[in-house]
């Protein structure tokens, strides 16, 4: 490895690294978000309680089924393979020019929301039972608790999850170059092809990446760390008591 290349390279090509490193970063983050959503969605649908007759019942059987079938699909199938049946599959069986950069962030969007919907729904069912019946011996329904009990609490306990799904994600759009979406990978690769510094070029994209993911690593700590609140705090009952 030439540190002297590392240099030439980086200064020769700093902007094209810096456009691939922007799309990387707006494919995760836009994919993580609309994942989420859609995770979340499918996640409250499927702990729906089936009521044991009628024809809502056959109607939640069926939704879970097909919600089922979405989330073993996606989640036991490479997203290199999703993309290229999503982008070029979609061209030549419907005649259908997708974007490339939108169908990047509809690939991982519905390929993060497979993970997602089981990181909620494990999130939902963790929650004690007690919640759910205190809710509906209020009068409460199952939205109702869903949205005012159970979900502050389930959104809290998946950030963890939902930050590492963001860190994947930043590495995982590295595969969308299939699909020639100029993210960093595809970006360090035509560099890469007109230098023939391959070593070089790559490192860089490595460091490149390792620098994303540990400021988004250490953001989200931060945000975990906000929303826990003081380690250590003191009663204001206890403190007046204390005076007296």
């Amino acid at each position: 490895m030439s540190f002297e290349w590392i240099v030439k390279i980086v200064s020769d090509n700093w902007p094209m690294f810096l456009r691939g490193a922007g799309m990387t970063l707006l494919v995760a983050l836009l994919g993580t978000i609309v994942g989420a959503i859609i995770g979340l969605l499918v996640g409250v649908i499927r702990t729906i309680p089936v009521p044991e007759r009628g024809p809502k019942r056959a109607v939640l059987k069926l939704v879970n089924a097909i919600l089922s079938i979405y989330i073993e699909f996606f989640r036991g199938t490479p997203m290199i393979v999703q993309a290229m049946v999503i982008y070029y599959g979609s061209a030549l069986a419907f005649g259908f020019d997708m974007d490339r950069i939108f169908a990047a962030i509809f690939v991982v969007s519905i390929n993060t929301g497979a993970y997602m919907a089981e990181i909620v729904r494990g999130g939902i069912i963790s929650v004690d039972k007690g919640q759910f019946e205190a809710a509906q011996a209020i009068g409460m329904n199952h939205v109702q608790t869903m949205w005012n009990v159970v979900l502050p609490q389930v959104i809290r306990n998946i950030l963890p999850a939902t930050g590492n799904q963001f860190v994947i994600n930043i590495k995982d759009t590295s595969v969308l170059n299939v699909i020639s979406v100029s993210e960093l990978y595809f970006t360090t690769k035509s560099i890469a092809g007109n230098n023939f510094r391959y070593f070089e070029s790559f490192f860089v994209a490595c460091v490149i990446y390792f620098i994303m993911t540990l400021i988004v690593t250490q953001i989200l700590r931060y945000i975990e760390r906000k929303l826990d609140g003081p380690d250590s705090y003191t009663m204001v009952g206890l403190e007046t008591a204390g005076k007296k």
